[in-house]
């Protein structure tokens, strides 16, 4: 989400939008777009921290 912030702004990313990431040295495919709305919906049983770091990143 940091890499789409720094290259999009604060355009959010559509549900459909799909990105390629590298973890650990493997190219792993991300659905952004549902991970957000996901992660979105599910907000209020994460701890204050993690809420802290998506508030961060404009989730």
């Amino acid at each position: 989400m940091r890499a789409w912030r720094e290259r999009e702004g604060d355009t959010p990313p559509s549900r459909a939008t799909v990105e390629t990431v590298v973890i650990d040295g493997q190219e792993v495919t991300v659905k952004l777009g549902i991970w957000r709305a996901n992660t979105r919906a599910r907000k209020a049983g994460l701890t204050d921290q993690q809420r802290a770091v998506l508030d961060e990143l404009g989730v």
